[in-house]
């Protein structure tokens, strides 16, 4: 039976009598007796459980692995679609949630913030929560959601408007809900929120706007504020309503001026955890306004990876990718933990895949660099990383100063490779224990982009720069690539007509699992990159698929619908993939029983 909390202009339907009112109840009450609470050690669990996914990137580490292998290399070409549920409505736009599965239940989140409930076994509909939107949001790209979190009894999840809402998971009925930050100056909320011991952690989305990035921790039962930090200089933390110590020592260290009040940092992307240091490893995007010129200096802690202490809230290392950040090279990729050998010692590491093109290695106990090689092709903005994994600038590639030109409007443009929209964007990597292996989406495009003058007004973008974003390949745009971190060769490269913008999923069955644009849901050969399976899903993938194993059956399941940032922002890009069709569609498969 299904029950709905609509905003009233989308209520497709209502129970018109009292008896259709007691079967609801009495059809929920029977389902809610096999709902089991989350717990703590159930999330720090879930890569090893099998019979569901209670946490985003399948673990708080976000390896996005399982150990599941009844489908393999020699099955998956018979992997048939099980269900199919669709969002419904005209509400298309883009859809790049990750689903979340716990006693035969599927929750997925999609545009315009909303939150589905769903039997896992036959799609049906059980209930769905509508966010009621003011009409003034200010989404930066697209009016997208990448997933909620489960903690307890709760399904937990973030709206446009910047607001953090726990719902019951049984019926879908509101238990708190509370203010993240200012949606009218620019803040809003679109990634998958963390539940790290007992606490729901978050981000805030908003970079283009002069916001200030930030990261929260709330008791995951109550909503009450445990500890927030903000992660710009010279803005204040606070732990249990007290000052906690300024986050990068006095204001304007690395900021000219006034410029750190609205430096954005914005942490949009969420982050990892790392039970064994009880490090929280957040990305930070790029410095506010793009424009360079008018912020001389490091402009801490933006285009940065930063290790917080989940107890706390403080600072315990960072480290920043693209230091004085002037081509919007947002540093905000998951940093993914993981252990690898080296001369017989564990070394205790930690990789992302950053925007500017260059991967990164770590070590994840202090943030010391390892190593860092380039993903993507003729990276120009850097001729290479130094010792200590800083960026070689070249500086002629940098965006030119407009105060320099002859009428103060426009600086000196130049072609940046890669785009600003990166080498790698949000859409997550997986890393396989198995191969030893990332498996690491990521795009081949460059962009024209120049600064022009720009001033601070609360609400109102604040760039300071053009740009159009080109490809630099005929045949390709996307590429998903599998990467040694222990060496940086890449063994294996999937090549797409169309910018990757969805996640990837791999499995103990040796398979590595994506979506493309143009619809298709895909199984590759996670050694050799090889094409076993592929299935069209009616419009473009930019969701993260999942697996789990449900009654000795194992399912696969993605979701489906064209949006997010390409084509919003994706100049020529935009135009290639233009054609391609929105959508809304949960798709779930599973091999035929016979």
């Amino acid at each position: 039976m299904k029950l709905r909390n609509h905003r009233p202009n989308y209520k497709q339907f209502a129970y018109s009598t009292l008896a259709a009112a007691l079967f609801s109840a009495v059809a929920v009450g029977a389902q809610a007796a096999s709902f089991s609470p989350v717990t703590d050690a159930d999330i720090l669990n879930d890569q090893a459980t099998t019979n569901d996914v209670v946490s985003y990137g399948l673990g708080p580490k976000a390896q996005r692995y399982s150990p599941l292998k009844k489908l393999d290399k020699t099955n998956v070409k018979e992997l048939r679609p099980a269900w199919a549920f669709s969002l419904g409505g005209e509400k298309q736009r883009g859809q790049e949630s990750q689903p979340l599965v716990k006693d035969g239940v599927m929750y997925i989140t999609g545009s315009y913030s909303r939150l589905f409930a769903i039997d896992s076994v036959t799609g049906e509909e059980l209930w769905q929560y509508d966010a009621r939107l003011p009409d003034n949001i200010m989404p930066c790209c697209d009016v997208i959601n990448r997933g909620a979190a489960l903690y307890d009894n709760l399904v937990i999840f973030g709206t446009l408007d910047a607001k953090l809402v726990a719902l019951d998971r049984k019926t879908g009925k509101v238990v708190w809900k509370e203010k993240i930050a200012d949606y009218k100056a620019g803040y809003s909320f679109t990634s998958a929120p963390q539940i790290i011991k007992g606490m729901v952690v978050t981000g805030v989305s908003g970079g283009e706007f002069g916001i200030i990035g930030k990261v929260d921790a709330r008791n995951a039962k109550t909503g009450e504020l445990v500890w927030t930090r903000p992660v710009i200089e010279g803005h204040m933390g606070y732990l249990n309503g007290k000052e906690n110590g300024i986050t990068g020592g006095e204001a304007g260290k690395t900021w000219p001026g006034d410029l750190w009040k609205q430096g954005g940092g914005a942490t949009w992307n969420g982050g990892t955890y790392d039970p064994e240091t009880n490090l929280i490893y957040v990305g930070t995007g790029n410095p506010a306004p793009w424009n360079s010129h008018t912020r001389p200096g490091n402009n801490l802690y933006t285009s940065s990876r930063v290790a917080i202490d989940a107890d706390t809230g403080k600072i315990a290392w960072h480290f920043q990718t693209t230091p004085h950040d002037g081509w919007d090279y947002d540093g905000v990729n998951e940093l993914i933990p993981f252990d690898y050998k080296d001369g017989g010692k564990t070394v205790k590491a930690a990789a992302t895949a950053d925007r500017n093109g260059y991967f990164y290695v770590l070590n994840r106990t202090n943030g010391d660099f390892i190593r860092g090689i380039p993903f993507v092709k003729n990276i120009n903005w850097a001729s290479g990383l130094d010792d200590k994994g800083a960026p070689i600038w070249m500086p002629e590639n940098r965006p030119g100063n407009p105060a320099e030109s002859e009428d103060g409007k426009k600086g000196k443009s130049v072609f940046a490779i890669p785009s600003f929209l990166g080498g790698k964007n949000w859409m997550p990597m997986a890393f396989s224990k198995d191969t030893g292996l990332f498996y690491v989406p990521s795009n081949e495009w460059g962009m024209d982009i120049w600064n022009e003058p720009i001033s601070y007004k609360k609400g109102a973008a604040y760039l300071g720069a053009g740009f159009t974003i080109k490809p630099i390949f005929e045949d390709h745009i996307g590429s998903l690539k599998a990467i040694d971190p222990k060496t940086g060769e890449i063994k294996w490269e999937f090549k797409n007509n169309a910018p990757l913008w969805g996640g990837v999923l791999t499995t103990a069955g040796g398979l590595v699992f994506t979506g493309t644009p143009e619809g298709y849901l895909y199984g590759l050969d996670a050694n050799s990159g090889k094409v076993l399976y592929k299935f069209q899903t009616g419009s473009g993938i930019v969701g993260s698929p999942i697996t789990w194993e449900q009654d000795g059956e194992q399912y696969v399941a993605v979701i489906s619908g064209w949006g997010g940032a390409v084509p919003l922002w994706g100049g020529d890009v935009a135009k290639r993939v233009n054609y391609l069709n929105q959508g809304g569609t949960v798709w779930a498969f599973k091999l035929p029983k016979s």
